[in-house]
């Protein structure tokens, strides 16, 4: 049955491939009308983001649903830093240009109202150099963008005129520096048309994949911007899913380019290349694409809205490579025909497969000392996740010269560090108060005063019914320091009679977003790895191989979080990836990490996995079977996680950590599984099981010669092929 699956399977992907083919035009209109709906929607209604995190059954869950009984300001804060290099800001003639200003802002469409510095309590710090001004919106934070951060900020020119400092904070800063992944993507598609050059040898073969990722990237990208219009989709869900949608774009592509350009050098027609390609290479394609949003798919089971969401806006991206390689690509191709060879500088060699059908020869040779050393490698580079911890980034971890940095930096050096992640404190109280006298409220302003840790507690404001009283603490510290999640804990067991504690916020949100990953990681691990296992057991029928494949990927991703650890934890280079000092891995880093590194380590296992059967079933001779293997993909596979490397180690030029973090680990884990798991583990374990390889429950079965091979590059060792 299994046999007749993969018949079935490749016959229908021959046959998509043929459609394609035989209709090309059609195929490209389909995509362009897509592609022109698509972006044409994103650029007119915009997209949207939402950084709120709501984390259904916490604590800080529980105060927010409270807040929605005690009167506040509907729309959102914004903020406009405002110092004085010399003097006080409540000069007179600072004081007259800062109500200039205010009468201006206020005036900015979208601006519901402003106050601060002199009209604001609170606004102005001790030294009386540092304040703010409090912009109200009358917009949910999502709907605000560049355009409206920007006039608001030129709307503060008197103020700038006088000879102060005004710095968009807080959510304004944020749309401000929106956008910043251009730099990253730019240097990425660079570096990826170089390796393609160096690998294709010619202009039209390496523009073929580029062409394809980037027509698909932005009908994806575009998607998931205008979903931000239905859900809250938050601002790294659009970069991170323009660095993974680049990589196995291209990825995706270079597989098929390469098989078609052997079976055309072999003298296949153009038709019967492209079915042949998509039937072969579009397989693998499409099982890889499986695997990465199946892995994305275990994230559901962390109980987390803002991974839930990254996981689909993810997947969708790589969902749509998947069909952009197996529908616009064959298209493509057969419109070019023989001309994707045209405009050659070089002939592109078969070097890199010698060269790893060597090191294949060698490593079989001696297996035990070549797994020594790779265990040894691999031990060196994860052994520093042994002290990975969990935490928050802040504004304040951001690159020295942006707004968001500079506006932190401003309001922690005039009102102390705890200004820039306040706790709310909501008490539900039983029976309801009749006023901000009550007892009770005297009592749990004093017990939240003498809490350690605390700076200032405002006066209990009363919700309308007295059932809910709400109180915003400011700590001592800045909220990525580890004492104010302690403190959020220490405010969380304040017992009053009668009034029930919560803490909410957006530190203390973050504070429980990372309990709850550390509690539900060990259960996505299980579900990941345990769906992926079965996955490549229907794939290949041998538990051996499945099984030793999961292993493979959790060691690539236990080498991501060492290096995480020791560069953004330790501090170790961190100034290369141009931050000032050591920053906290962010708490829900780790297991997207893990989904996304689980799924695309996956795609090179199963391209070099499917060479190796190829050869075994045809030779029966393990070590015959590993250096065919290895030396059929290297070369192209070589070329693949170089492009998926530089994709993603230019995103270490964001200026966000959190993308920082993303761009280096993902690097770093498809490095190790390119080099030391490839090269060196993966056919030293092979040659040391031999035939348990491929055993099968039950006793020796018949193995199936497919017709079509889901190998990555169309690399047939005996296999019959129409």
């Amino acid at each position: 049955m299994h046999g007749q699956h993969d018949d079935r399977f490749h016959r229908a992907m021959a046959r998509l491939g043929g459609w394609c083919a035989d209709r090309p035009a059609t195929v490209l209109a389909a995509w362009s009308l897509l592609a022109v709906i698509l972006v044409g929607a994103a650029l007119s209604l915009g997209r949207p983001v939402d950084n709120d995190v709501a984390l259904p059954g916490s604590d800080a869950q529980a105060a927010r649903d409270l807040l929605d009984r005690v009167p506040g300001e509907d729309g959102t804060s914004g903020q406009l830093v405002v110092h004085a290099a010399a003097g006080r800001l409540d000069e007179p003639a600072r004081q007259q240009a800062l109500a200039q200003a205010r009468t201006a802002i206020a005036a900015v469409p979208g601006v519901a109202s402003v106050s601060g510095v002199s009209t604001g309590e609170g606004t102005l710090g001790p030294d009386g150099r540092t304040g703010y001004l409090a912009v109200q919106l009358d917009m949910p934070p999502r709907e605000v963008d560049r355009e409206l951060s920007w006039d608001i900020s030129d709307a503060a020119a008197p103020a700038r005129d006088a000879g102060l400092e005004v710095v968009p904070g807080g959510v304004l800063a944020s749309a401000a520096e929106r956008g910043g992944a251009k730099t990253s993507e730019l240097l990425g598609l660079a570096v990826a048309a170089v390796v393609l050059l160096l690998a294709f040898g010619g202009v039209v073969a390496a523009s073929v994949p580029l062409v394809t990722a980037l027509f698909a990237l932005a009908c994806a990208i575009s998607a998931v911007g205008l979903a931000g219009h239905l859900t809250a989709v938050p601002t790294v869900a659009g970069t991170l899913a323009t660095m993974i949608g680049l990589g196995v774009g291209i990825d995706y592509a270079l597989f098929l380019v390469t098989r078609y350009r052997r079976l055309l050098a072999d003298g296949v027609e153009v038709r019967a290349a492209v079915t042949r390609s998509v039937a072969t290479s579009g397989s693998a394609v499409v099982f890889a694409g499986a695997t990465v949003v199946i892995a994305l798919a275990g994230l559901a089971v962390a109980g987390v809205p803002v991974l839930g969401t990254l996981g689909w806006t993810t997947g969708l991206v790589v969902t749509v490579a998947v069909a952009g390689a197996v529908t616009l690509l064959p298209a493509l191709l057969a419109l070019l025909g023989s001309r994707i060879d045209r405009l050659r500088i070089r002939r592109s060699g078969g070097g890199a497969g010698t060269g790893w059908a060597r090191q294949a020869d060698r490593v079989t040779r001696r297996p035990w000392r070549w797994a020594a050393l790779a265990a040894l490698l691999l031990a060196v580079i994860t052994a520093p996740a042994l002290d990975l911890r969990l935490g928050q980034v802040d504004a304040g971890d951001n690159p020295v010269g942006s707004d968001s940095r500079r506006s932190f930096d401003l309001l922690a050096e005039g009102f102390g560090p705890g200004v820039n992640g306040p706790l709310t404190v909501v008490a539900a109280l039983a029976p309801p108060a009749t006023d901000a006298a009550d007892s009770r409220l005297t009592t749990l302003t004093r017990e939240l005063t003498a809490t350690e840790g605390v700076a200032t507690v405002t006066p209990p404001r009363l919700g309308e019914d007295g059932g809910t009283a709400r109180f915003t603490v400011r700590p001592d510290t800045a909220p990525s320091d580890p004492a104010t999640a302690d403190l959020v804990r220490k405010l969380r067991t304040t017992s009053v009679t009668g009034a029930e504690v919560h803490v909410g916020g957006t530190t203390a949100t973050r504070v429980d977003l990372a309990d709850r990953i550390g509690q539900r990681m060990p259960w996505v691990i299980a579900v990941v790895v345990g769906l992926s296992t079965v996955l490549l057991y229907a794939a290949f029928r041998a538990p051996v191989v499945a099984v030793k494949a999961a292993v493979m990927n959790l060691v690539s991703v236990g080498a991501a979080y060492g290096v995480l650890t020791a560069v953004f934890a330790w501090g170790w280079g961190v100034e290369l990836t141009g931050l000032t000092g050591p920053v906290p891995v962010e708490s829900y880093l780790p297991m997207m990490l893990f989904a996304l590194l689980f799924g695309l380590s996956m795609d090179y296992e199963v391209f070099l996995l499917t060479a190796v059967r190829e050869s075994w079933q045809r030779t029966r001779d393990n070590r015959t079977s590993v250096r065919e293997g290895l030396a059929g993909t290297g070369q192209v596979i070589t070329c693949a996680a170089l492009i998926m490397i530089t994709v993603f180690a230019s995103f270490v030029l964001h200026t966000d950590p959190v993308i920082k973090m993303f761009g280096l680990g993902m690097a770093v884990a498809v490095a190790v599984d390119a080099t030391i798991i490839r090269g060196l583990l993966v056919p030293a374990t092979m040659a040391l099981l031999g035939r348990a390889n491929w055993w099968r429950p039950g006793g020796c079965r018949r193995d199936n010669t497919k017709q079509y091979r889901a190998d990555p590059a169309g690399v047939s060792t005996g296999a019959s092929q129409r």
